[in-house]
């Protein structure tokens, strides 16, 4: 990417370019240059007698000027000279470039609905639909933390309790703060690896696997029981004997690996209202005690923090501007 920015940079101090992201009319602007140097963008312009009848592009509103006070070989001569430019080798190859930049950086972050755009930097994500709109709820882990780094890195422990005895994983509070709306919500999930505070805080067994040997298919959905204030994802036991089980309330899930490190993760069937948590399971290790908590409720309020549908703008080579008086 540094090879490219420093490629486009040559190639626009080359052809004497400027990189701008142009107004919804950019295409249609024009410049009517006046005698005294200055110029007006407009988009379009009639000769009405002894005036010019244009609509500025500036102001969006029809304006007035003399005709008298109009540089047309000036005007025309300039139209001429951007299309030349538009049209250079130059300027084609930059445009060849900004267009496979544009493709790269959206393989790393697929469209997964009509707009929403999953983000580059990984995390873990519910689609919803909230008053007919698409749109992507980033969900943390249950201590409401993320590692500065990135939000791919996670935070995870495994439940142990001593042989004969019962853990349970519980969370604060009677609800999430993230509530999805759609009963069939899809969840997209890219986390790294390994990381640096998961092997400093790893258990010593050397038989434990790291996360990448773990499936990739680990995550499941978890239908949380709600005890007063705090809610219950589920329990670990030991036997006496050394054995450990878990107990869960297991949501039917199917699993799919999309690109760039990616796991889409769609419930079987339709999420009835209710608290609910994503999983990871961490092999004979049982379940991660840090979970990703969401609700399940069609007439919730908002969510605060959302991706929304957004048109993306291309970025377009225009020619410098000869005339800088106004």
């Amino acid at each position: 990417m540094v090879r490219c920015f420093h490629l486009t940079v040559a190639l626009l101090m080359l052809a004497g370019l400027s990189i701008v992201v142009p107004p919804a009319h950019a295409d249609a602007t024009k410049r009517l240059i006046l005698k005294d140097g200055s110029y007006q963008i407009v988009t379009k312009w009639e000769i009405q007698g002894d005036r010019v009848h244009y609509y500025s592009a500036e102001r969006d509103d029809w304006e007035d000027v003399p005709n008298s006070m109009v540089d047309w070989d000036a005007t025309n001569q300039f139209e001429k000279d951007r299309q030349t430019q538009k049209n250079s080798p130059e300027a084609k190859a930059l445009d060849k470039e900004l267009e496979e930049e544009r493709k790269e950086e959206e393989a790393k972050s697929p469209t997964v609905a009509p707009g929403p755009r999953l983000p580059a930097e990984g995390g873990v994500y519910a689609l919803d639909t909230y008053l007919t709109e698409p749109q992507l709820l980033p969900l943390d882990q249950s201590t409401g933390q993320i590692n500065k780094n990135t939000k791919k890195n996670i935070l995870r422990a495994a439940v142990n309790p001593v042989s004969g005895s019962k853990m349970t994983i519980e969370l604060s509070g009677a609800t999430s703060k993230i509530q999805v709306h759609a009963s069939l919500p899809t969840f997209y999930v890219n986390l790294d690896p390994v990381e640096e505070e998961e092997a400093a805080s790893a258990p010593t067994n050397p038989s434990a696997k790291t996360t990448a040997e773990l499936p990739w298919d680990r995550f499941r959905i978890v239908r949380v029981q709600v005890k007063g204030d705090k809610r219950i994802v589920g329990a670990v036991k030991t036997a006496v004997y050394g054995k450990s089980s878990s107990e869960q309330d297991m949501i039917a899930t199917t699993a799919e690996q999309l690109g760039e490190g990616w796991i889409k993760i769609t419930p079987k069937e339709p999420l009835a209202p209710g608290e609910y948590a994503l999983a990871e399971m961490l092999g004979k290790q049982g379940m991660n005690s840090y979970v990703w908590d969401f609700g399940a409720h069609p007439d919730a309020p908002a969510n605060l923090s959302v991706v929304r549908p957004e048109q993306q703008k291309p970025l377009t080579a225009v020619p410098k501007p000869e005339l800088q008086k106004r």
